[in-house]
């Protein structure tokens, strides 16, 4: 969309919001079974407390904002919070896609605020299904046939004697919702899938960050470190070819926003699934021919809420910010540990 089109038109930013509800203390003078303070569960990845859903309030709210060229969806959260309504809560950091603390969900896709633009994700106010056709109030598409015969019928109209001027313009009327030539249309912004909500768009990534940790992303060398003939430190010990480089160098771009995560239709807070962020992590060290922890670094996937569980559906790979095809690196692992 040019950036003539764009100016001065306004768009509906519908955002899923939440809204927690006030901790209550639980006073319990005896407790109703011995094993009711242990987390259930037998994941290794699981957390060691249990956790329980935050209630609150779900709601939706609109707010129609006038929208820039160029301007991304994180621009217009920051025009609401600061013109608008100062209680909408998101997070943010960077604003150009490296932190990665601003993953959200835009139209049911899980992606960067700060990366999204608005004429990429702006749907028309108007039905329509997948052909274009027009959907009517009722949930019937509207046939070409008929669209040509309300064009005809409002062409004879506009054609007759000038005292049926308002009965044409009332002719003219379509029952199919169009939307207005300076509305841009609606953009649907809802928390992260797969992560437990604590405010609006806020989700708490604690579980996918432990997950991470658990894996011990760092490299492993052998703790010894190779000296010259003259018994100096040799500092070239390390060097690598740009094949070896090429192995890992992508995947250490991951920054851990949790979009691939929020993408897989399997992974959901790490319960049944570590998440295709720590295989990623784990991933970066079994392909750095540095790292002398292969084996060990294989034994940790390969458990039943591991690499096992990956179904390979590749969802994670459609809207990485950082370019890395999570599903193939996926793919690569479950071989690795059936051939290991």
């Amino acid at each position: 969309m040019s950036e003539d089109v764009m100016h001065g038109m306004n768009a509906v930013i519908r955002i899923q919001r939440f809204t927690p509800s006030p901790e209550r203390e639980h006073h319990r003078r005896h407790s109703s079974s011995p094993f009711g303070g242990k987390a259930r569960g037998g994941s290794p990845f699981g957390s060691s407390l249990s956790r329980r859903r935050i209630r609150g309030k779900h709601f939706t709210q609109d707010y129609t904002i006038e929208i820039l060229p160029g301007q991304t969806v994180l621009d217009c959260l920051l025009s609401i919070k600061r013109n608008i309504d100062p209680t909408l809560a998101f997070r943010y950091s960077c604003g150009h896609g490296i932190c990665g603390s601003d993953a959200v969900s835009i139209n049911g896709t899980p992606t960067l605020l700060c990366t999204a633009k608005i004429e990429d994700y702006a749907k028309p106010k108007s039905n329509q299904n997948g052909n274009g056709d027009a959907i009517d109030d009722k949930g019937f598409r509207t046939t070409k046939s008929a669209e040509n015969a309300a064009n005809n019928s409002a062409s004879s109209t506009d054609s007759g004697d000038s005292n049926s001027s308002d009965n044409a313009d009332e002719s003219n009327e379509s029952p199919i919702n169009q939307p207005s030539p300076s509305d841009l249309g609606i953009i649907e912004i809802a928390p992260l899938p797969g992560f437990p909500v604590l405010r609006d768009l806020i989700v708490d990534i604690d579980q996918m960050m432990n997950q991470i940790k658990k894996l011990e992303p760092y490299l492993k060398a052998d703790d010894k470190l190779a000296t010259t003939k003259d018994g100096k430190i040799d500092m070239f010990e390390y060097l690598q070819n740009p094949e070896e480089l090429k192995r890992y160098e992508l995947l250490s771009n991951c920054i851990s926003c949790g979009v691939c995560e929020g993408s897989c239709p399997v992974y959901a807070g790490g319960e049944a699934f570590i998440g295709p962020a720590a295989l990623i992590a784990q991933s970066r060290f079994i392909n750095d021919s540095r790292d002398n922890a292969t084996n060990e670094r294989l034994d940790a996937i390969a458990t039943a809420d591991g690499i096992t569980a990956c179904q390979s559906v590749r969802a994670c790979s459609r809207e990485c910010p950082r370019g890395i095809d999570v599903g193939e690196e996926m793919w690569k692992l479950t071989e690795r540990v059936k051939n290991r």
